[in-house]
């Protein structure tokens, strides 16, 4: 029996979150907090619409999976945890995301850059399982320094690494990141076995067609934009580094990379019992 995949889609930042799961036990992955930048309001909607799903299916749940730091939306990794327990991981990378953005937040002790925020750092090619099924880490560097895939049988859930072909591929131009690298990597996940399904991270579909979240090796390979067709290394990193320099940064760039590279645990109250975000001045 092949792995049941449920999808859930955050219109706002446009990232999907998936429950992966056999019949009694899951992994999330990439979950979402909604958060307004305006009103420092925290939505724990997306997070309890995969608690809803969880609890319906009476799936136990193992794994709350990151693909790396998200730099547009607050993970629910807590959050869920808090309520259901489970595993938080990410790749081993997150440590080098944490030393620089440490400093850049200037965050002091418990805060250090170890990675023991999380409950588990993988290492390329580390296999690991959810119920019944074998799983297997792939290191994708290039977005981010700690960007990982998670392959469940015959899928792949690739994180920013890769979008839809009419998007093409993931930026490069935050600390840590390399066009390089990344075309390495998407090369890796190109390797696969040409029936092999790739599941996004992203969808940002135009009005022309519906939301996608999974697509083949083989349609990837002969359609995707930057890495389709005969496209090269340094062809990809011309295109790349071209248009990285025109992006403007994600709009919760600040709050998201400083819950994020804590694995979701907010900052902690001060003697008011309230929490605060850290916005560094003309620094980004």
């Amino acid at each position: 029996m092949p792995a049941e995949i449920q999808h859930f889609y955050h219109q706002p930042s446009g990232t999907l979150s998936y429950v992966v799961s056999d019949a009694a036990a899951a992994a999330v992955i990439d979950p979402v907090l909604g958060f307004s930048v305006v009103s420092g309001k925290i939505d724990s909607g997306p997070a309890d619409a995969i608690l809803d799903y969880l609890g319906d299916h009476g799936l136990a749940l193992q794994w709350i999976l990151e693909t790396h730091a998200h730099a547009d939306h607050l993970t629910a990794a807590q959050y869920i945890k808090s309520r259901l327990g489970g595993t938080v991981a990410i790749g081993h990378g997150i440590v080098s995301v944490q030393e620089h953005f440490g400093k850049l937040f200037n965050l002091k002790a418990p805060f250090a850059a170890d990675g023991h925020q999380f409950d588990h750092l993988f290492a390329d090619n580390e296999e690991f399982r959810i119920g019944e099924f074998q799983c297997r880490v792939m290191a994708t560097p290039g977005h981010t320094s700690d960007s990982v895939s998670y392959r469940v049988e015959d899928a792949v859930f690739v994180g920013d690494s890769l979008f839809m072909p009419d998007f093409g591929t993931a930026r490069c131009d935050f600390p840590g990141g390399d066009a390089n690298q990344l075309f390495d990597s998407i090369q890796r996940l190109l390797a696969l076995p040409d029936e092999t399904r790739l599941f996004m991270c992203h969808d940002y579909p135009p009005e022309s067609r519906e939301l996608r979240f999974e697509i083949s090796v083989a349609e990837q390979k002969e359609k995707n934009i930057h890495v389709g067709g005969d496209a090269g290394k340094q062809q990809y990193v011309a295109i790349r580094e071209q248009r990285d320099a025109n992006l403007s940064l994600p709009a919760l760039i600040l709050p998201s990379i400083q819950v994020n590279i804590c694995a979701g645990q907010l900052p902690q109250a001060e003697d008011n019992d309230i929490s605060y975000i850290r916005i560094p001045l003309d620094r980004l």
